[in-house]
């Protein structure tokens, strides 16, 4: 019932019916829209009612802009704002993610005659080279043989229903990846491709390659002009008992240069298994144990700790680069954290809300489903964002959040944008697209030397193409030199 709700709500929205006031009053105020926005607008076929913009200079009590900014909208990925504010003043930024390592036999001349458990916290960001040095930590502290198994225990996290292709049926994207409290390198593989035209080949470099898998390399190069480098390649995963077979086809046009494709090819337990016998084997280990998943026997002994970087750290690559996978493990996280083990979507949601209700952020048309914005459901408010983010300006972590947002024309999602004119370094935005959606919300500092929160949210078919980032541009730029 409660999912029917949120998609009969989130259908309303998209068809323009459900708003804090009649859609009537939707058209009134497109009349009070810049000159510049309006041009942009037609110049581009695009009708007003799709766009709600929000505009407040810090330190003001009323907008400088109110553009249909009561109307719920799809924000995507801008969402990720509320997820990690929240996060922030709730865990503070200091606070970190463990991994913890057992054994329920003791270690002796550096053998363990039994089975290996590794207990994961939800860690957003345990990397391969994270992963590296926790295992290094283990052969540091004796550990060389192990006679038993690998044991993944993921009880931090509720196992909930979902699949990784339920959004976009696109399961090998590795922007899909569930959430797990033992999550290693996001789940994904780097592949790398490489025209050689001296020996009329395509390198591939599989980056990090899992000692299970294996990749079959069909690809035929093209001494060709690029028309895209990704179309015409195919990608097949084949599982084969205990091994996974990568293979990829096709055709690569050598104009193309260097290019790489992030990828799942396995569920996280294989993965894992086979991350860890590579790494394990480098370090001079021996295993040639199998995997599977329990909790951690109470008579086991903790045998190492390691820890994540802090959480201002890890918002920052959340935002920077808008890391779905890592604020969806985030929003999980602040579920364990109040409402106690183990960690579910509801509960990270409810603890969003309970945020929210303590700094008098009252947001009824708030509908949040993953905190990170990859979703058909989760609508706010532009005025609702631009609270956000004026709450953000005031909370006691108001550098560490700021500093979390791509700065144009310098990093992260802006590293390409807005890098020719007078906006380059001006502005800190969080960016947002899916199909039909294109947004961007952040801090603005204008040519008077004023800093101003801007809210730019637009749903209507093309607006996550050229033309959409055409008129979200002039959008920023009339806020940049307004008088």
């Amino acid at each position: 019932m409660k999912q029917m709700m949120r998609w009969k709500f989130a259908m309303l929205v998209a068809l323009g019916l459900c708003g804090l006031g009649p859609v009537s009053a939707v058209w009134a105020e497109a009349d009070r829209l810049p000159e510049p926005v309006a041009a942009a607008l037609k110049r581009h076929g695009f009708p007003t009612r799709g766009l709600s913009l929000y505009v407040q200079e810090i330190g003001q009590d009323e907008p400088v802009l109110s553009i249909a900014a009561n109307q719920p909208r799809f924000p995507a990925s801008t969402i990720k704002l509320l997820t990690t504010l929240a996060a922030l003043e709730e865990l503070t930024p200091a606070w970190r993610w463990k991994t913890e390592a057992y054994v329920t036999q003791p270690v002796r001349d550096g053998r363990l005659a039994g089975d290996l458990y590794i207990k994961g916290y939800g860690d957003p960001y345990l990397v391969i080279e994270h992963f590296w040095r926790l295992l290094r930590a283990l052969r540091a502290a004796g550990l060389e043989t192990i006679d038993g198994n690998l044991v993944l225990d993921q009880s931090h996290f509720a196992r909930e229903a979902g699949d990784a292709a339920d959004f976009d049926n696109q399961p090998l994207r590795a922007y899909n990846v569930l959430p797990n409290a033992l999550l290693v390198n996001f789940q994904a593989v780097n592949f790398r491709f490489i025209p050689q035209l001296s020996v009329q080949r395509v390198q591939i470099i599989a980056d990090p390659l899992p000692a299970n898998v294996e990749l079959e390399n069909r690809v035929v190069l093209a001494d060709a002009v690029c028309r895209g480098w990704a179309h015409r390649l195919g990608m097949k995963v084949r599982h084969e008992k205990d091994r996974t077979r990568v293979v990829f086809s096709g055709t690569y046009d050598a104009g193309c240069g260097n290019n790489e494709l992030f990828r799942v090819v396995s569920e996280p337990a294989p993965y894992i298994l086979g991350l860890f016998r590579l790494l394990w084997t480098e370090l001079g280990g021996r295993f040639a144990g199998d995997v599977r998943e329990a909790t951690v026997p109470a008579e086991a002994t903790l045998f190492h700790t390691s820890y994540s970087p802090p959480l201002a750290d890890i918002v920052r690559s959340i935002n920077k680069y808008s890391n779905n996978v890592m604020a969806r493990q985030l929003l999980l996280t602040l579920g364990a954290e109040k409402a106690g083990t183990p960690g579910t979507t509801d509960k990270g949601i409810q603890a969003v809300s309970e945020w929210l209700k303590r700094r008098n952020l009252i947001f009824p048309e708030l509908v949040l489903e993953n905190g990170a914005g990859l979703s058909r459901e989760e609508t706010i408010s532009a005025r609702h964002l631009g609270q956000v983010l004026l709450a953000g300006w005031r909370s006691p972590y108001m550098p560490e959040f700021i500093s979390s947002l791509p700065l144009a024309a310098m990093d992260g999602t802006l590293r390409r944008r807005f890098n020719s004119g007078a906006l380059e370094g001006q502005m800190h935005l969080k960016t947002g697209s899916l199909n039909d959606v294109r947004s961007v919300a952040g801090y603005v500092l204008d040519r008077a030397g004023r800093r101003v929160v801007v809210v730019c949210l637009h749903n209507q078919a093309r607006a996550d193409t050229a033309a959409g980032e055409a008129v979200q541009e002039a959008v920023l730029q009339w806020v940049h030199e307004r008088p």
